[in-house]
């Protein structure tokens, strides 16, 4: 009994570090996104080449941690694989979010609604046609739409291992998701937005997300290994 409150209890405090970096942020994503469908491709094949496309080269470094670790305790226990496993994911979705200067405050759950327009644009790259989305989008708009459109599904082919490639493919799928969702792309104004967000990141009172993720982690590991040897 006791052994099993201890486990328990562990658990809990790992859960409390990763969420903490999480309160200070304001959006969300969720778990049926393409980021964490990709995040899932990376695990399975043990490749991070997979996600890389999703961050700036900049952070790199720091996903690729947290993938590592991620991969270091995920046999250890099912409990250990779903924790290390959401928190990579939390993580990835973040980053992608920062630069593109939205805020973040986690992902939401599998089977959150989703808004018509984005669920169309996802359809039209899976049959390569605008017929799901053009009624959703005004007439004047359709040209760019089916501009946009063209250039995603000439990037989609990429080598996954070709990770600048990828980037490619990113940006031109995130300008035409924001098109199709109308919104009216000005550069001048994301990168002020872009700046804003950091700056304000910045200031937040958290836990570096690599600290916690270590320190996480870390009692994750030891706290699995303590009731491994305790019941034996």
């Amino acid at each position: 009994m006791i052994k099993s409150k201890t486990m328990a209890s562990l658990l809990v405090a790992l859960t409390l570090v990763v969420a903490l970096p999480t309160m200070a942020s304001a959006h969300c994503d969720t778990m049926d996104g393409p980021t964490v469908a990709d995040g899932k491709k990376a695990i399975e094949s043990n490749n991070i080449n997979y996600v890389l496309k999703w961050v700036t080269p900049e952070n790199e470094k720091e996903i690729s941690e947290i993938f590592d670790l991620s991969m270091k305790v995920k046999d250890l226990s099912p409990e250990a694989k779903e924790i290390s496993q959401n928190y990579f994911f939390e993580n990835l979705v973040r980053l992608h979010r920062t630069a593109e200067g939205a805020p973040f405050t986690g992902l939401k759950p599998s089977g959150t609604a989703i808004d018509e327009k984005v669920l169309a644009a996802d359809k039209s790259i899976e049959v390569g046609n605008l017929s799901t989305i053009e009624n959703l989008v005004e007439k004047d708009k359709v040209p760019e739409l089916k501009e946009r459109f063209e250039k995603v599904m000439a990037l989609k082919d990429y080598d996954v291992n070709d990770v600048e490639a990828g980037r490619e493919y990113i940006e031109a799928y995130v300008k035409y998701f924001k098109f199709a969702e109308g919104e009216e792309e000005a550069h001048g104004a994301e990168a002020t937005s872009l700046e804003k967000s950091h700056d304000e990141a910045e200031t937040l009172p958290v836990i570096p997300w690599s600290l916690a993720g270590v320190f996480g982690l870390t009692t994750l590991i030891l706290g699995i290994a303590y009731h491994k040897k305790a019941c034996k």
